[in-house]
Formats: structure tokens, C-alpha cells, sequence
């Protein structure tokens, strides 16, 4: 736990495998600088909970990565109250649980990265933003294809977001917004919802 920069591991691999940096720095709530993590390519669960619980981690690494895997990004910053900004997410083609919870607590999380995928996965989104205090603001969600509980849970608890993004679906599927926006005490208006 007494970690505090980690900005100079070589952690430099452009292919990586399942589960390979799995909590790696859970838990070291001391931890103030992340490396570099350049991979384009990901696999099953390789970034899984990577910083979760790092209450002093203040910024997040690029994360440039276009082709996802499952859980990928599963509960890799959940906790880390300090974080302000979250880094760009580029996929445009998601996988299955692949950001399931990935900022689920970061209560100092002030914006949103873009989330410019089309093409969702089973629980793609699922909790995602969940208990994120200090979000005013919602990114675009652009698809119009759902998938399987893919919003469930995404703005739970954001008692500080004002506003919703458009959701342009027309066809919804199993649970795809449930408690999408539950607890949101400041949100003001509800989304247009086109699917009937």
C-alpha cells in the first residue's frame, strides 16, 4: 500500500494475455502515478481490477486500446476516489462485460470519456459510472442496436448529473436500461425513448 509511483514499470506489451495484470495494484491506496499500458489488442480480463481501491490514484493512463475482450476493463478503477478524469475509449466494437464497473465509486470523477462504440455486448455498460457523486454530465450513447442488460446500472447514484444522453434505439432488449439513472436526485428531464 505505501506504492506511490509506478510510472516507470515497463509494462510495455503490445500483446498481452488472459487475466495478465489482474489487481495488480489493488489496494495500494498510496499509489499517485500509473505506467504506461500501450496495448491496441486486449484479451479476457487483463486489465481486471488493475487499480481497484487506489484512493490516491489523481489520473488514469491512455488506454488506446480499439479491439476489446470480455471483462477487460472489469472493475479497473473501481474505488479510486481521487480520479478526475477518465482516459479516451476509442472501441467503436464492444465486448462483454468490458467496462462493467470500470469507475463504479470514483466519486471525484468530474467528466465522462466519450463512448463512441455502435455496436454493444452483454453488460458492455453495466455499472459502469455507478456511484460516480461528483458526474454532472452524460457522454453520447450512440448506438442503436442493444444488447443484453448493456446500460443496466450505468448512472446509478450520480446525484450530481443534471442531464441524459438520447437513446435512439428502437428495439429494446432484456433489461437493457434497467436502474439505468436509479438514485440520480439531480437529473431534471428524462431521455426521449423511441423504441416501442
Amino acid at each position: 500500500t505505501s506504492l506511490v509511483d509506478a510510472s516507470e514499470l515497463n509494462l510495455n506489451d503490445i500483446i498481452i494475455s488472459t487475466g495478465c495484470y489482474d489487481s495488480m495494484f489493488s489496494g495500494c491506496t498510496s499509489l499517485t502515478f500509473a505506467p504506461k499500458l500501450p496495448a491496441t489488442t486486449l484479451a479476457n480480463n487483463c486489465y481486471e481490477s488493475m487499480f481497484s481501491g487506489c484512493t490516491s490514484l489523481k489520473s488514469a493512463p491512455k488506454l488506446p486500446a480499439t479491439t476489446l475482450a470480455d471483462y477487460c476493463y472489469y472493475n479497473m478503477f473501481k474505488g479510486c476516489a481521487s480520479l478526475t478524469f477518465a482516459p479516451k475509449l476509442p472501441a467503436t466494437t464492444l465486448a462483454n462485460n468490458c467496462y462493467e464497473s470500470m469507475f463504479s465509486g470514483c466519486t471525484s470523477l468530474k467528466s465522462a470519456p466519450e463512448l463512441p462504440a455502435t455496436t454493444l455486448a452483454d453488460y458492455c455498460y453495466y455499472n459502469m459510472f455507478k456511484g460516480c457523486a461528483s458526474l454532472t454530465s452524460a457522454p453520447e450513447l450512440p448506438a442503436t442496436t442493444l444488447a443484453f442488460e448493456c446500460y443496466k446500472s450505468m448512472f446509478s447514484g450520480c446525484t450530481s448529473l443534471t442531464s441524459a444522453p438520447k437513446l435512439p434505439a428502437t428495439k429494446l432488449v432484456y433489461k437493457c436500461y434497467e436502474n439505468m439513472f436509479s438514485g440520480c436526485t439531480s437529473l431534471t428531464s428524462a431521455p426521449e425513448l423511441p423504441a416501442t
